[in-house]
């Protein structure tokens, strides 16, 4: 049966990481083996500030330098792996960055959000035609595969929908039955017209459970710079520990409240059809993963802190002193979902509604001038939200100690406080 690996940005930084893959794939000799691959380090961030710069015609000359930047450290990574040999892919990634030039001039007009998948695309592109080369190399039989062409979506840019049933066919006609390590992107898929779409921001992981879901495979393996899952991000809290085991749901309720460990959307096409998740570390191989499946009697053994910063808390009135009703929560909402955003805490009473929301300027700024123009709307930035997955007596108070909390939200399973940042500790504790 087929296995799935991803390897994120981490696992392929620079040409020393690169080399690292090359035991980690070898050491799995089943096949077919599908290795999906994102981005290297922080190119899409880099490819977000270049989008940027390509949309504004007074910054020509600091898209330039972005450009030449990405194609230096995407040159430096092709001659430290393969010098100046015949198999390195240098004259195909240069077509890529070609053909991002292109789409930039192209798009420059476009809506952002259509502009940004056309371009930001291709740093999985150009990662991956590095990584293949690398592999057949070093005589691993590896097959690049385009996931514009494999993963079906709707047009809904930067948070694309699945078409499943097209999608499916696609990947099993093009990766069953092989004996090749099967290489392709995260991230991005394409239209039934042929534009790029992107998955939602950290969105390979995702790809990897839509091409394990496709093949009905054996199980999916997430190699990360970190042993596994934890119960706290343990660069901001100093006795974070392991989770050894969670299941499907428990992973997505840390998901969905911020754990960036795995993207929100990954475990449900997994869940459907009982395809066990791994968390490895590619630094330490040998190291116990976390593993995710449907087995739920572990979930609430250890407590899990999330922390959200750059959080913003709106509050919205009626104007009238009239009731906030069912009409007018439903008016809210409806155009929190045109704006493409996600509430992370809401609270409401009489005559108020507010929510807790990532400070995202481009989605966040027209939500607020739309909501200004019929309501009464107060904004509070600066902010970090706390969750807690299954608090221990007392342990929020702890957490919170010394601290005003502006908002809180509590039921049988989950406890959230939100703070000024300037309140909050650069080190967090988690108490016994």
């Amino acid at each position: 049966m087929t296995t799935v690996f991803k390897f994120g940005g981490a696992s392929i930084k620079d040409a020393d990481a690169i080399r690292q893959l090359t035991p980690l794939i070898e050491a799995h000799e089943d096949r077919p083996l599908v290795v999906v691959i994102s981005a290297m380090g922080k190119t899409t961030n880099k490819l977000e500030a270049l989008l940027a710069a390509a949309r504004d015609e007074s910054r020509t000359d600091e898209y330039r330098q972005c450009l030449d930047s990405l194609k230096t450290e995407h040159s430096e990574a092709m001659e430290a792996l393969f010098g100046d040999s015949g198999e390195s892919p240098a004259e195909r990634v240069s077509a890529l960055f070609q053909e991002l030039d292109a789409q930039h001039r192209k798009h420059r007009s476009s809506p952002y959000a259509k502009h940004y998948d056309q371009t930001v695309c291709y740093g999985e592109l150009i990662s991956t035609t590095i990584v293949a080369a690398w592999l057949n190399r070093c005589s691993i039989a590896t097959d690049w595969h385009d996931a514009r062409k494999l993963v079906r979506t709707d047009s809904r840019y930067q948070a694309a929908n699945i078409d499943w049933p097209t999608t499916a066919e696609s990947i099993r006609q093009q990766l069953e039955d092989s004996d090749s390590v099967l290489l392709t992107q995260g991230f991005i898929g394409g239209t039934e017209e042929g534009e790029a779409t992107t998955l939602g921001r950290e969105g390979s992981d995702f790809s990897a459970a839509i091409f394990a879901h496709c093949l009905d495979a054996k199980e999916v393996v997430i190699w990360k710079d970190v042993t596994g899952l934890f119960n706290a991000d343990p660069r901001r809290f100093d006795n974070a520990v392991q989770l050894e085991r969670i299941s499907y749901a428990e992973a997505t309720e840390l998901a969905w409240h911020g754990a960036k460990v795995i993207h929100p959307k990954t475990l449900g096409p997994l869940q459907e059809k009982s395809i066990p998740l791994m968390v490895r570390s590619f630094e330490a191989p040998d190291t116990a993963p976390s593993v995710i499946d449907a087995e739920q009697r572990f979930d609430a053994d250890v407590p899990s802190c999330i922390l959200r910063q750059d959080q913003v808390w709106l509050e919205v009135r009626p104007r009238n002193f009239s009731f906030m009703d069912e009409p007018r929560l439903h008016d809210i909402l409806g155009r929190l979902v045109e704006a493409g955003m996600h509430a992370n805490l809401v609270d409401s009473s009489a005559m108020r509604f507010a929510l807790c929301l990532d400070d995202k300027p481009e989605r966040l700024d027209p939500l607020v001038e739309s909501l200004q123009g019929d309501y009464d709307v107060s904004r509070e930035n600066n902010l970090t939200l706390l969750t807690v997955r299954h608090p221990q007596a007392g342990m929020m108070d702890e957490l919170s100690k010394g601290r005003e909390a502006l908002a809180e939200r509590r039921n049988a399973t989950t406890a959230q406080r939100l703070f000024h940042s300037r309140d909050c500790p650069e080190t967090w504790h988690i108490p016994d």
